[in-house]
């Protein structure tokens, strides 16, 4: 295993100080897991609270900021924060608005944010909590009863993070967070494995022209393992299957997503091949996203996600934004 890290047991918190280091706009509590915006809560606006295991950054801590999260919990690689640093991070962003909790659909993410948002009731906050679940690939999984919750978080986050900075009610935001999750679908594919640090070895193993078609975010087992294919036929694989749940048609939001080993050069190969299919199912792509976004470690793949958009889902999507991986209009 070669790793630019410290130690296996450090690689989280020497992350974050890198974190901390590298983005003034952020405070990172290295010690309980935590990064929130520098400015603090903001007085009367929702706030906006994620977080999931570490390994699939700039998930979620990159998405902190302005139009975005107000904070976000870092787990351990792969695992899924502690309730205590949920409640840490919404008494944080707590600004008398009430919280939203925006939760991938990981059966430990999913009761861990449960019992922090019952602890948060205690304590008088104000909590709604929305499950992301929009990949399409397998029902269950390894780790998930019913659908994963993958690229459509990014959406989740930007959208209902735009609204939330006009001072939106909590409700409001939860519905808008809940609309663009129903309407958005998730397909992805892995050239490769990648390794978690505490193991040493990857997760799965692929021949050399094996991959995987439907994959997880953590190496999870997708639909089928196949031949190495033409990334047209790939990007048809994937479309087959968002089409399946999603009409491709009018005005969409697409995403194709590295999963953190994969060339952008390939990426953009990727981004082409599904652009031309969907333009012959008679879909228009209004707004899209080509890069790293929500990573498996070193994983080589990529993965799709589309949104179909209404005016006031693109009028938020264009909304300014102001965080480390994803900034516009400002």
């Amino acid at each position: 295993m070669k790793k630019l890290i410290n130690s296996v047991d450090s690689v989280v918190t020497d992350a974050l100080r890198g974190v901390a280091a590298a983005h003034p706009s952020l405070t990172v509590d290295v010690e309980n897991k935590v990064i929130t915006r520098a400015g603090g809560r903001t007085p009367g606006k929702v706030g906006l609270v994620s977080g999931g295991g570490s390994g699939h950054e700039p998930l979620h801590g990159g998405f902190v900021g302005y139009g975005m999260l107000d904070a976000a919990c870092p787990g351990e690689v792969f695992t899924s924060p502690v309730p205590d640093q949920m409640l840490l991070a919404t008494k944080a962003v707590s600004g008398g608005a009430g919280v939203l909790h925006i939760v991938k659909n990981y059966t430990g993410d999913v009761l861990n944010f449960q019992l922090a948002a019952e602890l948060a009731d205690d304590e008088s906050i104000e909590v709604a909590s929305v499950v992301i679940d929009d990949d399409v690939a397998v029902q269950d999984s390894l780790y998930t009863a019913g659908r994963r919750g993958v690229g459509a978080t990014v959406f989740v986050e930007k959208i209902a993070g735009a609204l939330a900075e006009e001072g939106a009610s909590l409700d409001a935001v939860a519905a808008m967070a809940r609309e663009v999750n129903e309407r958005s679908r998730s397909f992805g594919v892995a050239l490769s494995s990648c390794i978690v640090p505490a193991a040493g070895k990857p997760t799965f193993e692929l021949g050399d022209s094996e991959i995987e078609l439907g994959i997880g975010i953590h190496g999870e087992p997708g639909r089928t393992r196949g031949p190495m294919r033409p990334a047209s036929e790939l990007a048809a694989v994937a479309l087959d299957a968002i089409a399946a749940d999603l009409p491709l048609d009018g005005e969409l939001l697409v995403m194709v997503n590295g999963m953190g080993g994969t060339p952008l050069i390939e990426l953009y190969v990727m981004y082409e091949e599904v652009a031309r299919n969907i333009a012959a199912r008679g879909g228009r792509i209004a707004r899209n996203l080509v890069g790293n976004y929500i990573t498996s470690l070193e994983m080589q793949g990529f993965s799709v996600t589309v949104c179909g958009l209404t005016d006031q889902l693109t009028r938020l999507w264009d909304a300014p934004v102001d965080t480390p991986a994803l900034r516009w209009g400002r």
